[in-house]
């Protein structure tokens, strides 16, 4: 079993994580990080296998999207096996699928698709104005620092992105205006490797942090809210423009629907400087006893 302790350098360990094994030209294994609930975080395994992806594809070409399912639930005491499968090399895009194993059983699928640097025609929804400095916002470390619990350390020592909410954080109570958005800001809390693989693979991992919050905030509900039951089902995302992820992005959410026990989330992440850097879209499965069928 992996050490549960929480990580004296979170970022450091996030780049530890995205160093993956290769076993072969297009096998590849990598490690898992303590979670207190002992799942395999859904970002991390999303972003180990683009990284897996990525290494199977010229230098040249850079993510352009990706589609994925969150099969089975990961186990943090094991390592997990990427096998990548190499759909296509065309004259200006790649296409690769990828599986991470544990038990020879498939806990994620993915396929991401790769492109040259390329000109054409460009436009971009707009950054919201009148935002608040991240900096004048409050930390998870200053909302959940001083409680003893798993989760709330986790959530406030071991990620290692420093993650800042406009609206009232929905940790620990209810949201009580019941809209179904919210902005916050987020970075790495060090430097990373100034490199497109490990900057868009922290994107990645970083994307599936709060994108299901939108939906407790429209039914007030919180991470806290007894018998809450969720996971990632899907997540999809599009990779417009480079970005430094140790720099503040803005996370624009918004979720147009919940039923069935799911909720669908959409994101757009932009640069401080208000570029349209990436775009998200994930289901999840949301369930709390008093409000299920």
């Amino acid at each position: 079993m992996q050490n549960p302790e929480i990580p004296s350098d979170p970022v450091a360990d996030l780049v530890d994580v995205l160093n993956l094994e290769m076993l072969s030209e297009t096998e590849f294994v990598g490690r898992t990080q303590w979670m207190p609930h002992g799942r395999v975080f859904g970002g991390q395994v999303l972003a180990q296998s683009l990284t897996a992806a990525t290494l199977t594809v010229p230098e040249h070409r850079f993510v352009h999207s990706l589609h994925s399912y969150f099969l089975r639930p990961g186990d943090v005491s094991k390592d997990i096996n990427f096998s990548v499968e190499i759909l296509r090399d065309g004259r200006s895009f790649s296409a690769r699928r990828v599986h991470a194993i544990q038990d020879d059983k498939p806990i994620f699928s993915m396929i991401a698709s790769f492109q040259d640097l390329d000109s054409g025609l460009e436009h971009q929804d707009q950054m919201p104005e009148g935002l608040p400095d991240p900096e004048s916002l409050p930390s998870a470390q200053d909302l959940l620092g001083s409680l003893d619990h798993p989760a709330a350390k986790y959530w406030s020592t071991a990620r290692p992105f420093d993650i800042r909410h406009i609206e009232p954080a929905v940790y620990l109570r209810p949201a009580k205006v019941q809209v179904a958005k919210q902005m916050l800001w987020f970075k790495a809390f060090s430097p990373l490797p100034n490199s497109a693989l490990v900057q868009s693979a922290a994107l990645a991992y970083a994307s599936d942090y709060s994108i299901l919050e939108p939906v407790l905030r429209r039914h007030q509900l919180s991470w806290a809210a007894p018998g809450l039951s969720s996971a990632s089902l899907d997540h999809a995302m599009w990779f417009h423009r480079p970005a430094k992820v140790d720099q503040w992005l803005l996370y624009v959410q918004e979720s147009p629907s919940a039923q069935g026990g799911r909720g669908l989330s959409f994101g757009k992440i932009f640069s401080q400087e208000g570029e349209l850097v990436a775009s998200v879209a994930q289901e999840g499965m949301l369930r709390v006893p008093s409000k299920s069928s």
